[in-house]
C-alpha cells in the first residue's frame, strides 16, 4: 500500500483540542478557545430564521454571495477608511482559517519564509507547513509582549516573503500600536514583503487601546491582505463566516497596458468602453470598467489559444505579489 503523506509527521495533536477535552472532563472553564461570552445580536439570529425558510440553499458563486460581499465591503471599508469593491476586493471564506490558508497559498511559493510573532495561534505554523513554507519566529516578550526591532529586521533579512500578524493578538491579547505597525510597515517596504493580517478580534479591544489597520499605513494598501470573520465580533463561531479584503485587479491592470500590442489594446479598449448595466456599490465606474476590460482581454487570448501570452501578461501583472 502507498505511504501516506510525509507531512503527517510534521503535525501534532491540537493543543487547543487537547485542553478542551481536559476542561470538559474536569468541568473547568475552557480558556483554550476564543469563545465570546455574549449572545449573537438578535437582528442576526432573526434574519437567519427568515432566510432559513426562504433560501437560497444551493451553491453560491465561489467568491461568496454578492449581497453578502456588498455588506462586508461597506462594513470593512467604513472601518478601514477607504472604498472597497465587493466584486474585486472581497472574498468570502469558510471562517478566517480558510482565509489565512488561501492567502498563504496565493502569496507564497514552496520554500518561502513567513515571519510570525511568538506566542502565536497554533494554526499558523500548520498553515505555513501545508504550503511548504518555513516559519521564522520573532518573540513577543512578556509582560507587555513587545518585540525587539533588531530581531525583527534580522528575520526580514533572511528573505521572508511575508509577515503574519494577529492584531489584536491571540493568545497574548496584545494590540499593536501605531508606532509598532509603522516600524513593521517600513520593514515590509524595505525588504519587499507582504503583510498578512489576522484581524478577527479587531472590534474586541479594551479601553485605552485602539486597533489600527495595517493597510491604512503609507505604502501598505497594495502589500496587505486583511483576513477576518464574523465569529468573534458577532459571537457566531460555529457559523464559519470569514472573508479576505485585498487590492483589486483593476489597479494591477495598469502594469500591463504599456506592453499590449495594438490588437490587444483594441480588445482591452472595447471591454472598457462597454457600458455596464450597474456598478457594484463601493466601486468607481472607472475601476469596474478596467476590471471588465482585463477580463475581456484574458478571455479573448484564451479563446485565441494564446495561453503563453496570457500567462506572460498575468505574470507581469502580478509581479512582486506571488
Amino acid at each position: 500500500m502507498q505511504e501516506m503523506s510525509r507531512k503527517n509527521k510534521l503535525f501534532t495533536d491540537s493543543v487547543i483540542r487537547r485542553m478542551t477535552r481536559v476542561s470538559l472532563a474536569c468541568g473547568a472553564i475552557n480558556l483554550a478557545q476564543g469563545f465570546p461570552d455574549f449572545d449573537p445580536p438578535k437582528a442576526l439570529t432573526d434574519r437567519l430564521a427568515e432566510v432559513s425558510a426562504l433560501g437560497p440553499h444551493q451553491y453560491p458563486i465561489t467568491m461568496g454571495a454578492p449581497n453578502f460581499r456588498q455588506a462586508l465591503a461597506r462594513k470593512a471599508g467604513r472601518f478601514m477608511g477607504r472604498t472597497l469593491d465587493p466584486e474585486t476586493d472581497m472574498v468570502v471564506t469558510i471562517g478566517s482559517t480558510e482565509a489565512m490558508v488561501d492567502t498563504i497559498f496565493a502569496l507564497t511559493n514552496p520554500g518561502d519564509k513567513i515571519i510570525m510573532f511568538s506566542p502565536y495561534f497554533e494554526n499558523y505554523r500548520a498553515q505555513a507547513i501545508m504550503a511548504d513554507c518555513e516559519p521564522v519566529f520573532v518573540p513577543l516578550v512578556p509582560p507587555e509582549f513587545n518585540f525587539d526591532a533588531n530581531v525583527l529586521e534580522d528575520a526580514f533579512k533572511q528573505g521572508a516573503k511575508a509577515i503574519l500578524i494577529c492584531n489584536p493578538s491571540n493568545p497574548s491579547g496584545k494590540v499593536f500600536t501605531y508606532d509598532e505597525l509603522k516600524l513593521i510597515s517600513e520593514l515590509c517596504i524595505k525588504y519587499d514583503a507582504f503583510a498578512i493580517m489576522d484581524e478577527v478580534y479587531e472590534h474586541i479591544v479594551y479601553d485605552g487601546h485602539k486597533h489600527i489597520y495595517m493597510n491604512s499605513l503609507p505604502g501598505m494598501w497594495e502589500r496587505t491582505v486583511s483576513c477576518s470573520s464574523l465569529s468573534k465580533t458577532y459571537s457566531v463561531t460555529g457559523w464559519r463566516l470569514g472573508y479576505v479584503a485585498a487590492p483589486a485587479q483593476a489597479r494591477r491592470a495598469e502594469r500591463i497596458l504599456p506592453l499590449l500590442t495594438q490588437e490587444e489594446a483594441d480588445v482591452f479598449r472595447r471591454g472598457r468602453n462597454t457600458a455596464p448595466h450597474s456598478v457594484p456599490k463601493g466601486a468607481s465606474r472607472g475601476e469596474y470598467q478596467t476590471a471588465t476590460a482585463l477580463e475581456a482581454l484574458f478571455g479573448w487570448l484564451y479563446l485565441q489559444g494564446r495561453t503563453d501570452r496570457l500567462n506572460q501578461l498575468f505574470s507581469t501583472m502580478m509581479e512582486g505579489e506571488l
